[in-house]
């Protein structure tokens, strides 16, 4: 375990000191330095996955393999933290299993890829009652120009389960390492909420940093150097996940990785986000509360959560006070949020509507940003639509709630002819706009598609 003031991580079972360490400094760039160079910087944005690392992470019954961009997680987030590169997965007298198959099979041509992929087929390779079979979508974040994949997923299909004494596997018999204060220059990793809360009231510039795959570009792209950064990922209070028969509560610094094994299939509108946001290495480091603090007008989690009836928590030193998400935003960027606040949690009231579903309209159907997001609700009682909720991403400064549309659907008869109608009042909300990655008309003509299509999915 680190100290406050003498922050390290274990990588490859080697504690390697991160004394001098900006705060900005990637865990890529840190690796890398002290010359562990197998992974590699491809798009510093988290989309080719040429950096993917392995992190132990707290499971129910020890520990799990997380594979995690290390080019968007800030090195001192790690402190007191397990790491394992491609280095220490393997030896060339001692190939790793997936090492192995992806030489044999020729998964490797180039070769700059390949430490990534090593490290993200790993984290499938040691997944909990994985048994024989290998889910590809653990790979989905990875990138290769050279292979066609195949030979790629030949040597995923081609992994057993792992030995016994495989010495990985037993290390996640035990605990995951607890996350330790960290106070150096510059940074600062609060023990609990309440000094986590003092700390943003007494330092206004701090920048908030959880899972860092939005800052991380920014540090990466275009060149933020904060003043104070405050790491809130692994606090407690932001970490719960508590369920009744009025909702449910998910802790704003869970990664959507653990909000999907959380939620396990109770908001099945949630679990369509979730397949379609981004990567699993992305979403192993995303946080729900992060992806609303950004404020991003095509942020996916927005208008699902809009369309839920969902409520931010924001936590201070006076107290807890609950907006709802649909009032959450107040422009471009911007928020209700003050900056003594934190995102403490999400509530979604239950029981969910009965007809629901978010449709995401992007130039690729997986790992790829919104074009047009939209989540809709719809409760239907004895043949008449009691209430519904639609959110929409990417036509407007903000998430906003498609509230013309709700009212041409309530109270009248569930219908095609009531969708048909409300469908046209749907493609005439938001204010949408050209850019490269769809135009004003073809982002209105989406919105009112996605109600015919639910209204034919319902059917």
């Amino acid at each position: 375990m680190a100290s406050m003031s003498d922050p390290a991580i274990t990588v490859n079972g080697e504690p390697r000191s991160l004394a001098g360490v900006p705060a900005w400094t990637s865990t890529l760039d840190w690796l890398r330095g002290i010359g562990l160079t197998g992974a590699k910087e491809g798009c510093a944005e988290g989309e080719c996955g040429a950096c993917s690392v392995l992190v132990a992470r707290p499971a129910a019954d020890g520990a799990r393999w997380t594979a995690v961009n290390a080019c968007l997680v800030p090195a001192l987030t790690l402190d007191g933290q397990e790491v394992v590169t491609s280095e220490g997965l393997g030896t060339p007298d001692a190939l790793h299993p997936v090492q192995r198959e992806m030489a044999e099979r020729g998964g490797s041509q180039c070769g700059y890829c390949t430490p990534g992929f090593v490290c993200s087929m790993a984290a499938e390779y040691y997944r909990p009652s994985r048994g024989d079979g290998f889910d590809l979508h653990a790979i989905a974040g990875n990138l290769c120009r050279c292979t066609g994949y195949r030979p790629i997923k030949d040597a995923a299909e081609a992994l057993g389960a792992p030995p016994a004494d495989d010495p990985l596997l037993a290390r996640l018999r035990d605990p995951a390492p607890a996350p330790v204060p960290t106070r150096v220059d510059g940074f600062a990793r609060p023990a609990d909420l309440a000094e986590a809360l003092t700390l943003v009231r007494e330092r206004p510039d701090a920048t908030v940093v959880a899972g860092g795959t939005d800052w991380g570009v920014e540090v990466n792209l275009r060149g933020a150097r904060p003043s104070y950064v405050v790491a809130v990922d692994r606090l407690p209070e932001l970490r719960a996940f508590t369920a009744d028969e009025r909702g449910l509560e998910i802790g704003a610094a869970l990664t959507l990785s653990e909000a999907e094994a959380a939620l396990d299939g109770r908001v099945p509108m949630l679990d369509e986000v979730f397949d379609l946001f981004a990567s699993r290495l992305i979403r192993n480091s995303a946080t729900i509360g992060g992806n609303l603090a950004t404020a991003s007008p095509i942020g996916d989690l927005a208008p699902a959560l809009m369309a839920l009836d969902a409520e931010v928590v924001l936590a201070s030193a006076d107290g807890d006070r609950s907006v709802p998400v649909a009032d959450y935003f107040t422009g471009y960027r911007e928020t209700v949020r003050r900056p003594d606040e934190l995102i403490r949690a999400v509530r979604v009231p239950l029981p969910v509507a009965g007809i629901s579903a978010f449709h995401k309209i992007a130039k690729r159907r997986f790992d790829d940003i919104s074009s047009v997001a939209v989540g809709v609700a719809i409760e239907v009682t004895d043949g008449v639509v009691a209430a519904a909720r639609i959110g929409l991403g990417g036509v407007a400064a903000t998430p906003v709630r498609a509230r013309a549309t709700e009212a041409a659907l309530e109270g009248r008869p569930w219908s095609g002819e009531t969708v048909r109608t409300a469908a046209e009042v749907l493609r005439g909300e938001g204010t949408p706009m050209d850019d490269h990655r769809a135009s004003a008309a073809y982002r209105a003509a989406m919105l009112g598609n996605s109600l015919l299509r639910l209204w034919e999915e319902a059917a």
